[in-house]
C-alpha cells in the first residue's frame, strides 16, 4: 500500500512539474517549429546532446522586431526579441525530442545581436533568452553563454540564437 502510494505522489509531482506546466503557467504556447529558410535542418542530435540552428524572433512566421539594437530598438525591444527567438529554439527542441521534461541541462547558448555602431550592451539583450530558460528549467537551464555583436544578421532580425542541450536517453 505504501508503494502504491509513494508511485501516485511521484506520478502526480511529475505531471505537475512538468516543463509543460511551467509553460502554460507563464502564458506561453510553443508554435510548431519554424521551418528553416535554407539548406539545413533545424536541430541535429548526436548522443545525448542537441544542437539547435540559429532561431530568429518570428510569431507566425514574420518577425515580431527588425533592426538594429541601440538604433532601431532599445535594449528592452531587444531582450523581447532574445525572449521570443529562444520560445522559438524550445519549438524547435521540443520537434526534435518529443518532450521537454527530457532536458537534462542546458549546456550553452551561442547568440548574436544585430547592433547599431558603438552598441556594446548584447549581454543585457540575450537575458531575455537566459532568463526564461531559468524560469522555464530552473537549475537545468543555467549555462554558458557568448553574446555576440553583428552588424547584419538575417532578414534584419535584431537577434538570432542557437542552443546546445543535453537530453535523457529516451
Amino acid at each position: 500500500m505504501l508503494q502504491n502510494l509513494t508511485t501516485r505522489v511521484n506520478n502526480n509531482m511529475s505531471t505537475v512539474y512538468s516543463v509543460e506546466n511551467k509553460l502554460k503557467e507563464m502564458g506561453i504556447v510553443l508554435p510548431d517549429a519554424p521551418k528553416p529558410a535554407a539548406i539545413y535542418i533545424p536541430s541535429k542530435q548526436t548522443g545525448n546532446l542537441v544542437y539547435t540552428s540559429g532561431q530568429d524572433c518570428r510569431v507566425n512566421g514574420v518577425l515580431k522586431y527588425k533592426g538594429k539594437v541601440g538604433s532601431d530598438l532599445t535594449v528592452e525591444e531587444g531582450y523581447d526579441a532574445a525572449r521570443q527567438t529562444m520560445i522559438n529554439c524550445l519549438a524547435v527542441l521540443k520537434a526534435q525530442i518529443g518532450n521537454l521534461d527530457r532536458v537534462k541541462q542546458v549546456v550553452k547558448l551561442l547568440a548574436f545581436v544585430n547592433s547599431a555602431d558603438g552598441f556594446v550592451e548584447q549581454p543585457y539583450v540575450i537575458n531575455g533568452a537566459s532568463e526564461l530558460l531559468e524560469e522555464v528549467f530552473g537549475e537545468k537551464g543555467k549555462h554558458a553563454r557568448s553574446a555576440i555583436s553583428a552588424n547584419e544578421l538575417p532578414f534584419n532580425t535584431p537577434v538570432e540564437i542557437e542552443m546546445i542541450v543535453e537530453v535523457d536517453s529516451e
